[in-house]
């Protein structure tokens, strides 16, 4: 397995700075044990025009077999000479991914101790694999690297022998890479897009493989075209895992859109202005304040999404139960994963739930909570099962406190990026302005025995009223069992 790395540079800015990135001085070959053989690292050529770093992996066929115990391509159980006959020594493979990993780690990292500016400075590369299994051909070759910002990808299909030309092509190719790129870019890309090209690994796809692809892919994957086929390959086609690594970088995609955090993420566009605190986090603290002003210690979050809100209420004490209820069990994985019930104390993991369940039904498991929140929620209802959720919530669970968010519709004209005539997001079925908001409010209560209240969440505009808009619900007839209600 042979890759290299050249670069061109001047007496001034010489090329030779390549050792300085690789943390492999250019006068020295090396050589490093890896799981599968011995990676070395030489240089062919080191001057100041022009430098070629060379990664050669040796690989060892029985330590492969022994190690992956008949894994991957080449190591099938019923195919026993296969193990030990195949093209694993010479073409670029996940082997030549763990290798880059391994031998370039700080380079991948984009760290350099002796001059630790030039990691963040572009260079020209010029990456060579003359051998590169590609299961798609040279087409998806281009597919992956094109988007990436090279000025020259070339995979020159490698014929099965060139003795015999009529026996066409193998699905190996010669890639070379031209462009102006900084070196942990291009190094990030290789490590992710060898086994995706391969379409194979050697190894076993663990659960931490998703966080390795994010780390390798951060900066490049989340806005790739082909991000889907690359994290299913990659994660072996784990469906579980594709899926998680797919959510991740829509979040990734939708947060650098906004210009937000990936936690502060939620359905609603994100200002454009910038603001000291983002939108999301003034909405929970509003949800917060007001809980805490009813005196609720057991909360229902109704539609509850990736637990941003669940997270918020564990983090104060006087919230001693907490439910999350949502229709997806994929957002509830999600919710699971950001509070990490698996490694969470007794203690803590005691206070928190989380269910799947409709709103649109009733549900004897809601009833009998201090408080429910429906945070950024009826909106994504068609406006016919609307009253299936208010009895739902008002008439059947019957918390002392509701509290219902939505967007204020007047105040899109403020998105700079929204389009005239738009919701907030594409699974918005409605939004109100602050008189709809109110009748539909008021209307509520009075058939439900609450009053109600609103209350402004974000900035509140003179002429079109704050972003979002809040109803207070708070149960009048507490002395009386109602419909639904536990006694």
């Amino acid at each position: 397995m042979f890759l290299t790395i050249s670069t061109t540079g001047s007496a001034e800015d010489p090329a030779t700075d390549l050792g300085f990135l690789l943390h492999k001085h250019p006068g020295k070959v090396q050589a490093f044990s890896t799981s599968h053989g011995i990676a070395h690292v030489f240089y062919p050529e080191a001057a100041d025009e022009r430098c070629t770093a060379a990664l050669l992996l040796e690989v060892d066929p029985v330590a492969l077999v022994r190690r992956g115990q008949g894994k991957g391509r080449g190591g099938a159980p019923d195919a026993a000479l296969a193990q030990y006959v195949n093209d694993r020594p010479y073409a670029a493979s996940s082997l030549l991914a763990v290798a880059l990993g391994s031998v370039f780690r700080s380079a991948l990292g984009g760290r350099c101790t002796a001059r630790p500016e030039l990691p963040e400075q572009a260079r020209p590369l010029r990456i060579e694999i003359p051998a590169l299994p590609a299961r798609g051909g040279a087409q998806l070759v281009h597919r992956l690297f094109d988007p990436l910002g090279w000025d020259l990808v070339r995979a020159e299909p490698v014929p099965l022998d060139e003795q015999f030309p009529e026996w066409g092509d193998s699905r190996y190719v010669r890639l070379v890479l031209e462009g102006e790129l900084r070196l942990a870019d291009a190094l990030r890309q290789l490590y992710v897009l060898l086994p995706v090209l391969d379409d194979a690994k050697h190894y076993w796809v663990a659960p931490d493989e998703v966080d390795k692809l994010l780390r390798a892919g951060d900066g490049w994957l989340a806005a790739h075209p082909e991000n889907g086929l690359i994290s299913a390959r990659y994660l072996a086609r784990h469906k579980g895992l594709t899926r998680e690594a797919l959510d991740r970088l829509e979040l990734l995609r939708l947060a650098e859109a906004d210009g937000s955090e990936v936690e502060e993420l939620d359905n609603a566009v994100g200002e454009t202005e910038e603001k000291a605190v983002p939108l999301a986090v003034r909405r929970r603290e509003a949800i917060l304040g007001a809980l805490r002003a009813a005196g609720a210690s057991r909360v229902l979050d109704l539609g509850c999404g990736q637990g941003q809100l669940v997270q918020a209420l564990l983090k104060e004490p006087a919230f001693t139960e907490i439910v999350g209820v949502d229709v997806s069990m994929r957002a509830l994985g999600m919710a699971a994963k950001r509070l990490r019930l698996e490694r969470m104390g007794e203690q803590q993991s005691s206070r928190v739930q989380l269910l799947q369940g409709s709103l649109a039904y009733t549900d004897k498991r809601l009833a009998g909570y201090d408080a429910a929140v429906l945070s950024e929620v009826i909106e994504h209802l068609d406006l016919p099962r609307l009253p299936a959720l208010e009895y739902a919530v008002f008439g059947a669970a019957r918390p002392r406190t509701v509290l219902v968010t939505t967007p204020n519709v007047e105040y899109n004209v403020r998105w700079e990026t929204l389009p005239a005539g738009h919701v907030r997001h594409g699974d918005h079925r409605f939004e109100w302005n602050r008189a709809e908001f109110g009748g539909w409010a008021a209307s509520v209560a009075g058939r439900h025995g609450y009053e109600v209240a609103f209350v402004p969440v974000g900035d509140d505009d003179p002429e079109v009223g704050p972003p979002t808009q809040m109803a207070v619900f708070t149960r009048i007839d507490t002395g009386t069992q109602k419909e639904g209600e536990v006694a």
